[in-house]
């Protein structure tokens, strides 16, 4: 049975992109889901001065196991002024530094959303050309604009036309599994 870790790339308690990635993983029924809070992964600031004092700090292995347990990723990027929030940031650093290629040979479906109506497009852009230099294979990106209204707990995407072209990118992912 595929495994499946889905997590929102931000470390809010309210996360909607933590939201968006498990709604997402409920669209593949044939498979055993987890979600990551990022939250676990709590780490100091990455600088080489710190990795040189204290080494790679436990979270950053167990972050690692996570991501090599799964046969597919699904990664919903917070933006933050048009990257990555810090947070996610230096968990990716940290964990570049122990492994650089830390998505070898996984398929990763890479989402955004955020309550703007660009979706977080920049972040989710600069995910999709990063990931790939990390070893990642981006089988699908899908972006959410104004998730607050596009989006409900309990019906999932709420826009008719967004829900389409969500459904289309779900089931053009599982064609690549």
């Amino acid at each position: 049975m595929m495994k499946i870790m889905a997590f929102g790339a931000s470390y809010s308690k309210q996360s909607i992109n933590k939201q968006f990635a498990e709604f997402a993983a409920s669209q593949f029924s044939d498979a055993t889901i987890e979600v990551l809070d990022l939250n676990q992964y709590n780490l100091p600031l990455f600088t080489v001065d710190v990795e040189t004092e204290i080494g790679s700090p436990a979270p950053v292995k167990a972050f690692l196991e996570k991501i090599d347990e799964a046969d597919l990723l699904i990664i919903s990027m917070a933006e933050h002024n048009g990257s990555y929030t810090v947070a996610f940031k230096n968990l990716f650093d940290w964990t570049s530094r122990l492994k650089m290629k830390l998505f070898e040979h996984k398929n990763i479906l890479l989402l955004a959303t955020s309550p703007g109506p660009r979706g977080a497009i920049s972040v989710l852009e600069a995910a999709k050309n990063r990931f790939p230099i990390h070893g990642g294979t981006i089988i699908a990106s899908f972006s959410l604009p104004s998730f607050d209204s596009n989006f409900d707990r309990q019906k999932g995407i709420t826009n008719t036309a967004l829900k389409q072209e969500f459904d289309a990118m779900i089931e053009l992912a599982k064609t690549k599994l």
